[in-house]
């Protein structure tokens, strides 16, 4: 008499199949060493792409391109897959994992716009484009919004604040001459890193001194013209204290220093501009909110919104800061820097 797990035999297996199976079991160590290889290799063009397009990107982009995508392919690596190109199928999943992670819509946009860029550069189907992909996107946006967090302005008020707050030491000097340059000039974090201490010009009128730093090249300044940007005489004098302790081989104006006091021959990394303001604005005895929503671009933002209230125009706003675009002013303008 026959049962039923007579008749449960399951479906005849392939040739092929079969043989793949039989290989694997046979021999485990094949699948795993082509695993290794497909991950090689992701990392292998990543790191052409990013050699390729040196000079021709910002340097922050770069790290954001590398950074991002290195994430993506350990994700990918995880589940057996090819991250160039990768299947839009992955890649919602990329996004639905990010959007359970901390990171802000801005980021995840950010992580996307350099998949994309990576599998354009290497001429890969854009997987970005697909329409499964973009619905994710949307998902993600109803979530976690789309604006992001603007930095905290340190306006003239606040900054007096700070300047009180630094140390009576070499690394308190840098610290008052980083903070007044920064706001003076307006610059982005990336363009306080690359100043340099030859382009630093002492001018001299009806028997006063100034100081001028030329700018070579910004966000908007592709083409490295250019740009004097004027320092006020507090500014001037917190400068030149400054360069008085640098040595005559230094190349780079905003330098990290040691616990033991000595001055570094490299230039600060742009995430180090941040956690100074960071650490003055903690000695200054800010509260805790307000010194989180303090960046490296707090204060570009606090120096054109002390603009504004002084009633200067939007195009003057732009042409100091050397934005492009006026909405992205706006931007900066309306978040509130008001200090309980």
């Amino acid at each position: 008499m026959l049962i039923n797990h007579d008749f449960a035999q399951s479906i005849t297996k392939s040739p092929v199949r079969k043989r793949s199976l039989t290989a694997n079991k046979s021999n485990p160590g094949l699948t795993k060493s082509k695993k290794q290889k497909d991950l090689n290799q992701d990392y292998k063009l990543l790191q052409e792409t990013i050699v390729k397009i040196e000079g021709a990107y910002a340097a922050s982009t770069i790290r954001a391109y590398r950074a991002d995508f290195t994430d993506f392919i350990n994700f990918c690596h995880k589940r057996n897959a090819n991250a160039l190109p990768a299947q839009p199928s992955l890649v919602v999943q990329y996004i639905s994992k990010l959007s359970e992670s901390s990171r802000a819509s801005a980021s995840i946009r950010r992580a996307l716009c350099g998949l994309s860029a990576i599998h354009r550069l290497n001429r890969l189907d854009d997987p970005s484009k697909d329409p499964d992909v973009n619905l994710e996107m949307r998902r993600m946006h109803r979530k976690l919004g789309r604006s992001a967090k603007q930095a905290l302005g340190i306006n003239g008020d606040l900054l007096d604040k700070l300047l009180l707050a630094t140390e009576n030491s070499i690394r308190g000097i840098r610290d008052r001459a980083l903070l007044l340059v920064a706001y003076d000039t307006l610059c982005r974090r990336s363009e306080l890193a690359s100043l340099k201490v030859k382009d630093v010009k002492i001018n001299i009128k009806n028997g006063s001194e100034s100081a001028s730093i030329l700018l070579r090249k910004s966000k908007t300044d592709q083409d490295s013209s250019g740009k004097w940007l004027h320092l006020s005489q507090r500014a001037y004098l917190a400068l030149l204290r400054w360069i008085e302790k640098l040595s005559k081989e230094q190349e780079y104006l905003m330098v990290g220093i040691d616990r033991g006091g000595r001055i570094s021959q490299s230039a600060l990394g742009s995430g180090q501009i941040n956690r100074i303001y960071k650490r003055i604005a903690k000695n200054a005895g800010l509260e805790d909110g307000l010194i989180e929503q303090i960046s490296g671009h707090s204060m570009r933002v606090g120096a054109a919104q002390d603009l504004l209230n002084s009633g200067a125009s939007m195009p003057i706003i732009m042409q100091r800061g050397r934005w492009s675009k006026s909405d992205t002013v706006m931007r900066y303008l309306e978040f509130s820097n008001a200090i309980a």
